[in-house]
């Protein structure tokens, strides 16, 4: 429903609405979010991602006036982000759920859901197909949401929603990274299609198969039906053909080697990473992977791929679900020491020289490595600060 005010108003070429039909290749395959994710390194790569992140510590800190940061758990945002954000769902299942929208669809959006003091109680999850962005006159943000089961619409202001989005051309909406490469992907589906026909017809490519006798239409269509039935599909592989009547089979189509079939699915995997900026050792491609470019991998991962996204979450929570006044001592943050911590080689050695140094307590390495506290670990350090 339009109200006669609301006549000029706009969806600014949003990618979103564009990401819900399957665009047309060149490969003659359309691609959508959906079937995109049927391609193996599409979801590992966004299972490497939305999993990461989901899984990390989002938690709210408050600013003391003496400069030190404390974890804010008595906050009533640090149960919603750190613990459930609605009833149905965990924090990681939640987080996972909308960082995966972002990365197929480039949005990524939840209800907010606030008692009558303005506390954030609950965040919903929406999904992005049912998601249309509207630019008001006023210049204003809307977001009319569809009900999937009755196809009602209702309307959600822009402080009525938690709207993360990816790299955005007007500001408003996020660019779906599946719709700005799908050429590339339709190829990779094209190929992979192919190569499930192949083995539906038995892993054998095609063939003619001729004779100097004549044949009517009706014999030509008998043998075709004959043909397919005895010798086409997987279960049939490995037949022998018993040809009459002066008939011979010729090939016409090159092989599965010839036409690099096997390359071309292998490069697929480096240029769908590129998508994404997930290394390729993290979605099992280990070609050119060895322990040390690995663990190095991991590192870059966290540095170059999650920093974006990390960045996505804490600023985009700061912005919907903390007041002014309450973001100049509040603010949200992940911990991603976990995934920095390297090997116990290197975390000893790291421990040592912060305590050696004086600005690291034994007490503190232990916290970090989720060790029980030691009465009196620290008296002899503090003795000898003082």
């Amino acid at each position: 429903m339009r109200w006669p005010w609301q006549k000029k108003e706009t969806r600014d070429n949003d990618p979103s609405w564009a990401a819900l039909i399957p665009s047309g290749t060149s490969a003659g395959l359309p691609v959508s979010p959906g079937n995109a994710e049927t391609i193996s390194t599409v979801f590992s790569c966004v299972q490497s991602i939305a999993e990461t992140i989901g899984g990390l510590p989002l938690l709210v800190y408050r600013q003391e006036d003496n400069g030190d940061r404390v974890r804010a758990s008595d906050h009533s945002l640090y149960r919603v982000l750190h613990d459930q954000p609605n009833e149905r769902q965990t924090a990681l299942e939640f987080r996972e759920q909308l960082t995966a929208h972002v990365l197929l669809w480039g949005n990524g959006y939840a209800e907010i859901k606030s008692d009558a003091a303005g506390n954030v109680t609950s965040l919903e999850p929406i999904h992005p197909q049912n998601v249309t962005v509207l630019k008001l006159p006023s210049g204003r943000i809307r977001y009319d949401v569809a009900d999937p089961t009755t196809g009602k619409m209702r309307a959600l202001l822009a402080d009525e929603v938690l709207h993360l989005k990816d790299r955005t051309d007007n500001g408003i909406v996020g660019k779906s990274r599946i719709q700005v490469a799908r050429e590339m992907l339709g190829g990779v589906l094209a190929s992979q299609e192919h190569g499930n026909k192949a083995w539906a017809n038995g892993a054998r490519l095609s063939g003619v198969l001729q004779t100097d006798n004549v044949m009517t239409n009706e014999s030509i269509g008998r043998l075709r039906e004959s043909w397919e039935q005895q010798f086409s599909g997987y279960g049939n592989t490995g037949k022998t053909a018993i040809l009459e009547n002066g008939l011979k089979y010729a090939q016409l189509s090159m092989s599965n080697e010839d036409a690099q079939w096997l390359e071309s699915r292998q490069f697929s995997v480096e240029e769908i990473c590129r998508i994404f900026r997930v290394p390729p050792v993290l979605v099992a491609d280990l070609r050119h992977a060895n322990f040390s470019n690995s663990v190095e991998m991991n590192r870059w991962f966290v540095t170059h791929t999650l920093r974006r996204w990390l960045t996505m979450w804490e600023e985009g929570c700061e912005r919907a679900l903390l007041g002014p006044i309450a973001r100049k001592r509040f603010f949200v943050e992940h911990n991603v020491e976990g995934l920095l911590r390297g090997d116990s080689t290197g975390r000893a050695a790291f421990y040592q020289s912060g305590i050696a140094a004086g600005w690291l307590l034994k007490s503190e390495a232990r916290t970090l490595e989720n060790l029980p506290a030691l009465e009196g670990i620290d008296d002899a350090a503090q003795a000898d600060a003082a």
